[in-house]
C-alpha cells in the first residue's frame, strides 16, 4: 500500500471505515492545525477550542465507522462544518446557562441574552458567511470581482463605477450580473449558505 500521506482523504476516510486506524491518524495529522485554529479563532479560550476540537474528530469517527459519511470529495468541509456546528452548540449551552431567573426584582426582564438582537451565535454565522463570501469573491474573474467590490464594499453607485473603469453603465451592470450568476454557482458546488 502507498505512503498513507500520499492517500487522498476519501480513500483514507474508506481505508479507515473497513478498520485502517492508521488511515484516521493520517486524516487527523493531515487537519488538525486547521481545524483547532478555526476553533480557536472563534472561541478565544485554549481549554474550549481542546474541547470542541475533541468532540469534532469523535462525531467524525462516529459518523465514519456508522457509515453515515457521503463521500463527496470534500472531506476538509465536512469536518469544517462538523466543528462549526459544534461551536454553535457550545455558545448555544453557554447561553441557557447564562439565563437569570426573572423572580428576582432586581433583575431587568429584558437583560437578557435571548433578548439581544444579535446574539454570538448569530454574529458568529454572520461572521462566517462574510468570510465565505469574501472567499467566494476571490474566484471571481477580474473584472467581475472588481465591479461587485467597488458597488458592495466602496458603495459606488453604477454610473461611478462605470466612470471609474471606462465602460458603459451596461457593461457595467452585466458584469455584476455575471459576478452574482458565478457567486451562487461556486456557492452552490461548495454547499456554502449565502445568507441566514
Amino acid at each position: 500500500m502507498a505512503n498513507l500521506s500520499e492517500i487522498s482523504d476519501e480513500n483514507l476516510v474508506k481505508a479507515y471505515a473497513v478498520g485502517d486506524n492508521d488511515a484516521f491518524d493520517t486524516l487527523l495529522k493531515r487537519h488538525q492545525e486547521r481545524i483547532f485554529n478555526y476553533i480557536f479563532r472563534i472561541v478565544k479560550n485554549e481549554d474550549t477550542a481542546n474541547d470542541i476540537f475533541q468532540e469534532t474528530f469523535v462525531k467524525a469517527i462516529q459518523t465514519i465507522r456508522m457509515g453515515k459519511y457521503t463521500e463527496n470529495g470534500k472531506f476538509p468541509a465536512w469536518i469544517s462544518r462538523i466543528a462549526h456546528n459544534l461551536i454553535i452548540d457550545f455558545y448555544r449551552q453557554e447561553r441557557a446557562g447564562n439565563v437569570q431567573s426573572t423572580d428576582i426584582s432586581e433583575v431587568d426582564l429584558f437583560n437578557r441574552k435571548e433578548f439581544s438582537e444579535n446574539t454570538i451565535e448569530d454574529s458568529m454565522v454572520a461572521d462566517q458567511i462574510r468570510e465565505d463570501i469574501r472567499n467566494l469573491i476571490k474566484q471571481l474573474p477580474t473584472l467581475q470581482r472588481q465591479v461587485l467590490s467597488m458597488r458592495y464594499y466602496d458603495n459606488l453607485s453604477f454610473k461611478e463605477i462605470a466612470e471609474m473603469t471606462g465602460v458603459s453603465i451596461n457593461t457595467a451592470l452585466g458584469r455584476m450580473r455575471y459576478a452574482i450568476i458565478n457567486l451562487r454557482r461556486i456557492a452552490a458546488e461548495k454547499d456554502i449558505a449565502l445568507s441566514l
